[in-house]
């Protein structure tokens, strides 16, 4: 009966070990950004934020067990207008000497009926208030290279920036606000295979040999 136990025991960690055998990615933040949209007047204006990085913890054989922590630098908003910039970075928006990060980690992910898009939910949090959200990810596909194995992600959400306190607007003498509430929000993620150290040479304990002086 003892053997029997741990027998079991044994079977049951090794399938824990096989359950949490994700691999780390790197988000290459060279190859990566966070771009969005949003109405002014009659029509959108664009911009991104050039600083995406984080980790995505993927587990191929089981995408469920996999993880997604993403960071973004609200300084490194970019809309091709420096004033502009300016003001996007001051306390009328992202006041980002307050918040300096944008932030996802997920907490469950789910496959959809669509192949390679699959349903994260995790807590979003900008301009220093948190909610959980889900978002539709697609994974694009696998590259292998001589620099480590690659990933790559795409998302495309809408969030409503007045839910996360960022409220500045103007209204029209004819009526209507300058700018629109719901912002169109796309991120592209690329993501390079995590390596694990070199191992440094063993280095003797023994003590180095006498040298003879004749």
């Amino acid at each position: 009966m003892k053997f029997k136990t741990l027998t079991a025991v044994a079977l049951l960690l090794s399938a824990a070990s096989i359950a949490s055998a994700a691999d780390a990615f790197n988000v290459d933040s060279s190859h990566s950004e966070a771009m969005f949209r949003v109405r002014h007047f009659m029509t959108k204006v664009s911009g991104k934020f050039a600083d995406v990085s984080g980790v995505v913890n993927v587990d191929k054989a089981n995408p469920a067990a996999s993880s997604v922590n993403i960071t973004i630098k609200t300084a490194t908003i970019d809309t091709g207008v420096a004033d502009r910039d300016k003001h996007l970075r001051s306390a009328d928006f992202f006041d980002t000497d307050k918040f300096p990060e944008i932030s996802f980690k997920s907490t469950k992910i789910a496959p959809t009926s669509r192949k390679d898009v699959f349903d994260v939910t995790g807590d979003f949090t900008m301009h220093g208030i948190t909610k959980q959200i889900t978002i539709p990810v697609e994974v694009l596909g696998w590259q292998a290279n001589p620099k480590g194995e690659r990933v790559g992600f795409s998302l495309n959400t809408s969030v409503n920036r007045k839910d996360y306190g960022v409220i500045w607007n103007r209204a029209l003498d004819n009526g209507g606000f300058m700018l629109g509430d719901d912002v169109e929000v796309n991120v592209a993620v690329e993501a390079v295979k995590q390596t694990a150290p070199p191992t440094p040479p063993a280095t003797s304990t023994q003590p180095p040999a006498a040298t003879s002086t004749h």
